[in-house]
Order: C-alpha cells, then sequence, then structure tokens
C-alpha cells in the first residue's frame, strides 16, 4: 500500500496533473464529458470561475461557466476564448435542455477546447471543492491493492498496518466503511458499526467538548488515551484542497497501538482522500440514476438518458414492481430496502433501479426475457421470491404490485401506474395475496375507482350510514356499524351474521329492528344496500391507504 506517496513524484507528476488524471481521481457522478478534441491530456495548473469581464487568465486553468446558458451565442463566444487564453477546460451548468447544444459542440471542436458539463446532482459549490481535491489528489500515487473507492478495502488494509481496528466516516459521522478484525471490539465501536453512524449521544458529548473544531482544523493525528471499557484511539481527518471529506478512525484490538501507528495513519489520511473523493462521487453518479428513473416513471423524463446511465436498453420487455415494506416504513427504511432490491435482482441476473418513494420503493426492472410471455412469467417469479426477502427483513406486512410488462423504457409510466393499482388492491382489508398484477386484483381496483368517485356525495351527513356514524359517536363507541356491514357481509343471513358478531339470533333481530328505526334504512331495497355497502367500505378505507 502505497502510504508514503506525495504529490510532486516522478516525471508525469513533475510536468502537472492532467485533466485526465483529475477526472479519474474525482470519479463520475460530478461531471459529463461533451467533447475534448484534443483529448484529456492537457495540463491543469488550477480551477477559476469564468468572468467575462477579466481578461489576461492564466493558462492551463479549468474555466466554470457559473450562470452562462450553455443554448446561448454568448457561450459559443466563451469556448472560442478560452481556446484563446489556453484553458485546460470549459464547465457550462446542466442547462434546461439537458442535452449538449449542437452549436457548442461544433464551436468546442473547431477551437480544440474540452468542454464538460456539470450534472444537475452537483452544485457549483460541491464541484469547485470537488476539483480542487481533485486537482491536489492527481500528484498521489494510485494504489495497486485497492481499487479506488472501495473503502472497505482501505479499512482493511489500513487495519493490518496499525495493528487496530479501522472505520472509515464522512463529515456528519456516518460509517462509510469498517475493517474486519477477529479481536472483541468494544461496545462504541459495535453500536457505531451496527448503526451504521456514531451514535447520537456520542456526537453530541463530542461536539459540546470541542472534539470536532479541533479534528477539522488539524492536520495531524489526534490520540484519545484509553478510558474505562474504551480502548485507545487515533483518529485524523481526511482533506484535500482545502475540502474535508471525512475521517479515519483506529482503535486498539487486543492490546496497544504500535508506536509508528500515528506515522502510518497520517500517511493513509493522505491515500485514503483519493478513495473518499471517489466514493463521493459514485453517491452523486447513484442519485443521477435515480433521477432519471424517478423522472421516467414520472412521465417527464428520458428514457436515453436512462439507459445512457444504467446500461438498460432502451427497448426490451421491462416491468416495475411497485413494493410496500410495511404500513409503518420509515424514510431511512426505505434506503435499506432499495438496497435490498437492487442486491436481490442482481443476484438473479436482472438489471434493476430502485427508487424510493413514500413509504415504500419503486423497481424498474429492465433485460427481461425477450419472449412476452416468459418475461411476465419472470416478473411473477421475481415477484413472489422477492416480497418473501422483504417479509423477512420488514415483517409479514409486505406487498408488492406487479406493473404490466412493457416492451420499451418509454412506455414504463404504464407499467408503473398498473403497479401502483395493484399495490393499492393489496392493501385493501379482506385481501391476503401479497404479491399480484392488476390484472389478478381487477374487481378490488374497480371498486377503489369507483368509491374514489363516490368519496364526495357518498358522505352526505344525512345518509342511513352517515345517522349510524353519529348514533354509535353520541353512545360511547356503539355497535349499530359493525351490526349492519356483518349482516350486509353475509347477506342478511341472520343465523350467520349472528356467530359473526358473537350474539344469539334473536338478539342480533332486535339490533337489526334498533338499526332500522335509528337510520332510516330500508333493508328491502337493493339500492339502500349497495349505497349502505358502499359508505361503508368508505369508512373501511380510513387510515389504511397511504
Amino acid at each position: 500500500m502505497l502510504l508514503n506517496g506525495t504529490a510532486g513524484q516522478g516525471d508525469a507528476a513533475a510536468a502537472g496533473p492532467t485533466l485526465e488524471r483529475m477526472l479519474s481521481v474525482m470519479g463520475a457522478g460530478a461531471l459529463e464529458l461533451c467533447t475534448a478534441p484534443r483529448g484529456l491530456g492537457g495540463v491543469v495548473e488550477g480551477i477559476t470561475v469564468l468572468d467575462p469581464l477579466e481578461s489576461g487568465l492564466p493558462r492551463g486553468q479549468v474555466l466554470l461557466a457559473v450562470g452562462m446558458d450553455p443554448q446561448s451565442a454568448a457561450a459559443v463566444d466563451v469556448v472560442r476564448d478560452a481556446a484563446g487564453s489556453g484553458a485546460a477546460a470549459l464547465v457550462f451548468g446542466p442547462g434546461r435542455s439537458g442535452r449538449p447544444p449542437d452549436a457548442l459542440r461544433a464551436a468546442a471542436e473547431e477551437a480544440g477546447t474540452a468542454v464538460l458539463f456539470r450534472t444537475a446532482w452537483c452544485g457549483w459549490v460541491e464541484l469547485i471543492g470537488a476539483l480542487r481535491a481533485g486537482l491536489v489528489l492527481s500528484g498521489v500515487p494510485a494504489d495497486p491493492a485497492v481499487t479506488p473507492g472501495d473503502l472497505n478495502g482501505l479499512a482493511d488494509a489500513v487495519a493490518v498496518l496499525v495493528s487496530g481496528a479501522v472505520t472509515i466516516e464522512d463529515v456528519e459521522s456516518r460509517v462509510l466503511a469498517y475493517s474486519s478484525t477477529k479481536e472483541d471490539v468494544d461496545e462504541l465501536r459495535r453500536l457505531t458499526i451496527l448503526g451504521r453512524r456514531v451514535p447520537e449521544w456520542r456526537v453530541a458529548a463530542m461536539r459540546e467538548a470541542g472534539f470536532f473544531r479541533a479534528l477539522w482544523g488539524s492536520g495531524d493525528v489526534i490520540h484519545r488515551p484509553a478510558h474505562g471499557e474504551n480502548p485507545e484511539r487515533l483518529v485524523v481527518a481526511v482533506r484535500a484542497g482545502g475540502e474535508i471529506l471525512g475521517s479515519i478512525w483506529v482503535a486498539a484490538a487486543g492490546g496497544d497501538l504500535p508506536p509508528h501507528a500515528s506515522d502510518t495513519l497520517r500517511s493513509a489520511a493522505r491515500v485514503a482522500a483519493v478513495h473518499l473523493l471517489h466514493h463521493r462521487s459514485h453517491r452523486t453518479h447513484a442519485r443521477l440514476v435515480e433521477d432519471a428513473a424517478r423522472a421516467l416513471l414520472d412521465g417527464r423524463g428520458s428514457a436515453g438518458l436512462l439507459t445512457e446511465r444504467t446500461g438498460i436498453p432502451a427497448r426490451g420487455n421491462c416491468a416495475v414492481l411497485s413494493v410496500r415494506p410495511g404500513a409503518s416504513c420509515k424514510a431511512e427504511e426505505t434506503v435499506r430496502l432499495c438496497a435490498l432490491m437492487a442486491v436481490y435482482c442482481g443476484a438473479n441476473d436482472l438489471t434493476p433501479v430502485a427508487v424510493p418513494v413514500s413509504q415504500g420503493a419503486l423497481v424498474v426492472v429492465g433485460a427481461l426475457h425477450q419472449d412476452m410471455q416468459r418475461a411476465v412469467e419472470q416478473v411473477a417469479r421475481l415477484g413472489k421470491s422477492l416480497v418473501r426477502q422483504v417479509a423477512d427483513a420488514f415483517g409479514p406486512e409486505a406487498r408488492i404490485g406487479l406493473g404490466t410488462v412493457v416492451g420499451t423504457l418509454a412506455d414504463l409510466p404504464e407499467s408503473r401506474r398498473t403497479a401502483d393499482l395493484a399495490l393499492r388492491a393489496l392493501l385493501w382489508t379482506g385481501e391476503h395475496r401479497t404479491v399480484a398484477f392488476a390484472s389478478e386484483v381487477a374487481e378490488t381496483i374497480a371498486l377503489n375507482q369507483m368509491l374514489d368517485t363516490l368519496t364526495g356525495p357518498a358522505l352526505a351527513p344525512e345518509t342511513p350510514v352517515a345517522r349510524l356514524v353519529a348514533f354509535d359517536a353520541a353512545h360511547g363507541g356503539g355497535t349499530m356499524v359493525q351490526t349492519l356491514r356483518a349482516y350486509l357481509d353475509h347477506f342478511g343471513h341472520v343465523p350467520d351474521t349472528a356467530r359473526a358478531l358473537g350474539v344469539h339470533a334473536n338478539s342480533l333481530r332486535h339490533r337489526i329492528s334498533r338499526l332500522t328505526e335509528v337510520s332510516g334504512l330500508d333493508l328491502r331495497s337493493p339500492d339502500a344496500r349497495l349505497l349502505a355497502q358502499l359508505q361503508l367500505r368508505l369508512l373501511d378505507r380510513g387510515g389504511r391507504e397511504a
């Protein structure tokens, strides 16, 4: 592991970092390449926000065209001026259309200027920090032992060198990676790893003690001596180009940390900066994929963009699954749900994109079998096995609505619509299935649509059911509504209704007599019974649907 490498070593470093090296260090997600007519081998000397009123820019700058519309004629002029000033590259915002304009591309190719676009998920402030960090880290030799962005591999490598247990965290004290160790870990490390973040009480205590001010303000390793059951610890901030990227923690495991641990950790922080920057860019890319999928499912996105970012073919059978792990699913649990979806679908040789939504997730499944019938069977099998996985992880209330299999990504909004309808039907009282296509629960879907239409007039205050609701409320939670519901559900058959309610048949007959007296309901009228059934269904819906 190259823990002693520093910027400025070797011929390439002496010549200065190239645009290609800087972009490689940053990773995908923050920038999208439009064109580079002369390649990416130009040396980068600095990062500069472009000011059209300022002349005499130094050569080798990555110019950021903040606030300039790439569709405008002024943008074309800026591209030509950038070439004249010897700029290494020119970066525009994503623009309104999200597509590079032909005139801009043509001007860049004629002038020989590399042009890139900032992605929608990466703001200018974040991009400037990433570029500066990338520029500094371009001079740090690559570590052949650890793949860029492999934080778990990095944690294991550092743990071996310092003979301790390593945790890598972001600036919000969230755990990004941790080393595996055979030694017993202390309770604080165990809680941190299980919760994927440092416990809130611990963060609050460190903040109150001024620990984070010292950590982020120091460029050196901080030593925390053993205290009680907490072993000796070392921590160092990971930074590059003035940007704080996270921290590395080392806890003694099974003994004292070796004398060289601080020097090793100091060197590790320099190498770790590349990996943390790469990891952050990867997360940005994941958000871009999610955004492209969400926009397409909402009927406002581009199938081509989703194909470009995921590799799912634009033409080919695909479908949407609408997943609800449980009625009380919290926002933070949807992240874990999406991870489960992605891993399980990937293990079944499918290409998924999981998008978190309120109380659940939508899963785009692409590259299904080219035969439509076999693709439908494939989705059905996936849904049945997947709902068992979700139920095991989140509880028995898990439900999955299966969307219609469609032939192109552009048709996914229709698949999403049918998946949502199927899920809503599966959540209905009395429905015991856990997974279904819309065609399999068509009657419940039709009833839901009818009740949606009738919501206004069905709640009119003078209807018989409304009178029964008011009567029950006035008499401390009476049984009139419950009796009517059971009576209608059992088609007016007194013995079956009495057994369902747990009362004697004669008592039931008395209740029915009192019920019709209070409500004015004519149980002999088919229309009256139908309206009462619909109103009772509307009452049943309360609180069960999101």
